[in-house]
């Protein structure tokens, strides 16, 4: 089975062509091939697939074997997969997802990087689109979260198609991520688990931000989540319709104008084949 290696700010993927041939992976494969010892590595697995709705469409493994809805690195990732193998020539790319229908529109090249903007859609702010424990139509913004050493965190949840749990920070490199990111991801009140963001506003057009991903761990970045991030500091005042946002793998460019725009690049690092499924 042939691969592909794709990164979108330092955020790495298997992608799998499913276009001709159908595509059969479980979990505990994903897991394997994910393994960054003794698999090929990477945050995910995204397999592309026909689509009678778009261009093409897309599903996205998670690292420990879960499906994802969305992925905003992905999907960037994808449409440059989907560009250089002549799925299709179109500047303009609609892929299905889980979360609906995304257009992508390409950029352009700077070195080796190709840049897309993506088109992810109005964000969800009610407890209903997290989803999160409550009343499913209040707002799901500064919630006071217990946590197991009896403390709380305020967050603010944005469903950019998938979960996401926000927390400002003081200090982005000292907060205990590894610690308090696993124990949100998994909170009773996140029924389908959550990824969260730590983030640090810089400025009203400059965020800083570490990524605790759901079924993944701490990762170098996440476009959804860089996109989660921005709206959330709006709704709190904190920024700016737009802003860049700096993920350790790279900046996002974000713009919230009742559906949100990220743009930011893509990369082709290598191929391969898998000698056994």
């Amino acid at each position: 089975m042939e691969f592909a290696k794709f990164e979108a700010t330092a955020n790495d993927f298997i992608i799998i062509d499913g276009i001709e041939k159908p595509i059969n992976i479980d979990a505990s494969t994903v897991v394997t091939l994910c393994d960054r010892r003794r698999g090929i590595g990477a945050d995910g697995i995204l397999i592309i697939l026909p689509s009678n709705k778009g261009h093409f469409r897309m599903r996205i493994f998670n690292a420990d074997g879960s499906e994802a809805e969305m992925c905003g690195n992905g999907i960037r990732a994808l449409c440059l997969f989907a560009l250089e193998k002549g799925i299709s020539s179109e500047k303009t790319l609609l892929v299905e997802t889980q979360a609906g229908i995304k257009s992508v529109d390409y950029r352009g090249r700077k070195g080796n990087e190709h840049f897309f903007r993506v088109d992810m859609g109005v964000p969800g702010l009610k407890r209903k689109d997290i989803p999160l424990i409550g009343d499913p139509q209040s707002d799901a913004n500064q919630i006071p979260v217990p946590l197991a050493d009896g403390s709380k965190v305020l967050v603010t949840c944005v469903s950019m198609g998938n979960p996401h749990c926000v927390v400002f920070v003081d200090d982005l490199e000292s907060f205990p991520v590894e610690k308090i990111g696993p124990e949100l991801e998994t909170h009773m009140l996140f029924p389908e688990r959550t990824n969260v963001e730590f983030v640090k506003v810089d400025r009203d057009d400059r965020l800083k931000v570490r990524v605790w991903e759901r079924g993944v761990g701490e990762t170098m970045s996440c476009g959804t989540g860089a996109c989660a991030s921005l709206v959330a500091s709006r709704i709190q005042g904190l920024s700016g319709p737009g802003a860049l946002v700096e993920l350790a793998g790279g900046t996002l460019e974000v713009l919230w104008e009742n559906n949100v725009y990220m743009t930011g690049p893509a990369r082709h690092v290598f191929d391969g084949k898998i000698r056994e499924w």
